[in-house]
């Protein structure tokens, strides 16, 4: 669109009909003078009032289904960027397992869960349980597909342990509600689908979802609890 299209369509916005843009032309001298207010629109249409080229009947119309067009066009969507594209991890069973999934968290069609226990830079056992979908939302994961980050536990995923210090936080996600329960402890509902996810390895880990134990010597323990979301019909 070049500068005038632009402008044109900038001026149509601002009038509902294309009468109310004729009105917005004349002066109330014209409208005494003439006595006529179809006259006075007239005259403005024809080039002999208002300032600048007065746009026609057709043009105003023309542009006013446009503009009416585009509120309604979708919106495109950047490409998604998959931070893993382009890597290989053969000697990196962990980052592998987070590679293949990637793209499917990304796009919704999968939810995991991480369990992760290991080691943080001051030496303490921390555990926790990870939404991955959250995390690659929140976070550029490249440093640790690169190897340059080691992902680890934080006080504000689902759920945080320090074996140390005793610190247990837990906190639910955009797309997972912690839920505590006597039996099983620690359990995960789906916010899409309210299907709930069951991390004890004693217990079936429920509808659509599997349990993945990642065998590995990146961390002392590496659990992964992929969820196929399916909306509640």
């Amino acid at each position: 669109m070049d500068a005038g299209a632009a402008r044109s369509q900038g001026v149509v916005a601002r009038f509902a009909t294309y009468e109310e843009y004729l009105d917005s032309q004349t002066t109330n001298e014209d409208l005494e003078y003439l006595q006529d207010e179809s006259l006075a629109r007239r005259l403005v249409e024809l080039g002999y009032r208002g300032s600048g080229e007065t746009l026609k009947r057709e043009e105003f119309e023309a542009r006013k289904k446009e503009i009416e067009a585009n509120r309604f066009r979708p919106i495109l969507k950047p490409p998604q960027i998959i931070c893993s594209a382009g890597r290989e991890y053969d000697d990196k069973p962990f980052l592998s397992a987070l590679a293949e999934r990637e793209q499917f968290v990304r796009a919704g069609k999968l939810t995991t869960i991480i369990f992760l226990r290991d080691y943080n830079a001051k030496g303490q056992e921390v555990s926790g349980y990870i939404d991955y979908g959250h995390r690659l939302m929140t976070e550029d994961f490249r440093p640790y597909f690169a190897g340059k980050k080691k992902l680890l536990p934080r006080p504000t995923d689902l759920s945080y342990y320090n074996w140390e210090t005793n610190t247990s936080t837990s906190s639910s996600s955009p797309n997972f509600q912690v839920l505590a329960d006597e039996e099983h402890g620690i359990l995960f509902k789906n916010r899409r689908d309210r299907k709930v996810i069951n991390v004890d390895p004693r217990s079936e880990t429920g509808d659509n979802s599997e349990r993945v134990l990642v065998e590995t010597d990146e961390y002392e323990q590496v659990v992964l609890y992929d969820h196929v979301t399916r909306r509640k019909s």
